[in-house]
């Protein structure tokens, strides 16, 4: 747990071999007596980029976090912070209380303690209902939204196969979770990019709060609150196969009284990652103009590897079905489950469920 701190108080986080630490960590304090880190830097019209599951010094080791914020700084304020029970805000958090009231907590007193009477807000994931939920209840301290990835109802983002299947890992295998949850996100193919977003979401919480984390996550409904949104709002969404349908971004764009909708091309569920360059400029038009273009959806391929029958059982273990509920669900004997798995388990190497899931979500089954 970070020790007691006075609102503002600035602290300089440790310096990591051959990188340069982001900017000071200063520290909030919230009216139910947490302690938040949060950071502010650059110029420009403010932006607060609510957290996700994240770890601010460790997010500035991933070159591509490191850009963006850079970048989006140039033309604004930007203020980050990190969750109750997360990075470097307070570890020693109630389990029991990590729902939306919680997060608008944390984000009241970062804006108080950054001095912000009104800022534009970036809702990412996790974070989608809390800025929603801000910008009803108060409307004269938002000058615009973005929302990516997340939404009202936060269970129909979490609903998704390929979610359902990495969050079956939380309690696991910790480690394989916040591995396979990078290359999920980023690609396969992500590189050195994937291994230090890993080591963020790793170092992000330990795994018990991570899953009262997201178990609370699962209840957050703010829909009744969507019409009393009024500031200006832009959905953007960017899925692959198998994570979340573009209608629930549709379906929340539709619910907002002044919000557009894009769908940006390519298949990685990140924003600013896939194709950081047109990600970046879109957003700050937005933010800066309140003008947005267009951007075509691509098409999505499915990599197949074993039989269908294998796929088939492949999934329902990624989703956590037992041999008894794949027999049920298939029509097929326990026994008969049982060669499939041992054959899947041979051809893809995996020693158990385990790693099955993380094979089947690497290559898109889920």
């Amino acid at each position: 747990m970070i020790g007691p701190a006075r609102p503002s108080e600035v602290v300089r986080p440790g310096r990591i071999a051959g990188v340069e630490p982001g900017p000071e960590l200063r520290y909030a304090r919230t009216a139910d007596g947490v302690t938040v880190a949060y950071q502010v830097l650059g110029s420009g019209p403010p932006l607060v980029w609510l957290p996700s599951l994240g770890n601010l010094v460790a997010q500035w080791r991933v070159p591509v976090l490191r850009a963006t914020y850079e970048r989006l700084a140039r033309a604004h304020t930007l203020v980050l912070y990190d969750s109750r029970g997360m990075g470097s805000s307070d570890r020693r958090v109630a389990l029991d209380d990590l729902g939306v009231d919680a997060h608008l907590r944390d984000l009241h007193a970062v804006l108080d303690a950054a001095a912000l009477d009104r800022a534009a807000l970036l809702g990412y994931y996790h974070s989608a209902p809390t800025a929603l939920a801000f910008a009803a209840r108060h409307p004269d301290r938002v000058r615009r939204l973005v929302v990516f990835g997340g939404a009202p109802r936060l269970r129909d983002a979490l609903g998704p196969a390929q979610t359902q299947a990495l969050l079956s890992l939380v309690e696991q295998d910790w480690d394989l979770f916040a591995e396979s949850a990078a290359h999920a996100w980023l690609g396969w193919s992500a590189g050195e990019n994937g291994r230090l977003v890993a080591e963020v979401f790793r170092t992000a919480a330990t795994p018990a709060v991570a899953a009262a984390w997201f178990a609370a996550a699962a209840a957050i409904d703010v829909t009744d609150l969507l019409p009393e949104v009024l500031a200006p709002t832009l959905v953007l969404h960017r899925q692959g196969e198998g994570q979340i349908p573009v209608e629930v971004s549709r379906r929340l764009a539709d619910a907002l009284p002044d919000a557009t909708l894009r769908v940006l091309p390519g298949t990685t569920p990140t924003l600013f990652l896939h194709d950081g360059g047109s990600d970046l400029d879109l957003v700050s038009r937005f933010l800066l103009t309140g003008r947005t273009g267009p951007a075509p959806a691509d098409p999505v391929a499915r990599p197949d590897g074993v039989s269908e029958r294998e796929l088939e059982v492949l999934r329902r273990v990624a989703a956590g079905d037992s041999n008894a509920e794949i027999a049920r669900g298939l029509g097929i004997a326990v026994h008969t489950v049982e060669r499939h798995t041992a054959n899947l388990y041979r051809k893809i190497g995996a020693r158990g469920r385990a790693d099955a899931t993380a094979y089947a979500l690497r290559r898109g089954i889920v």
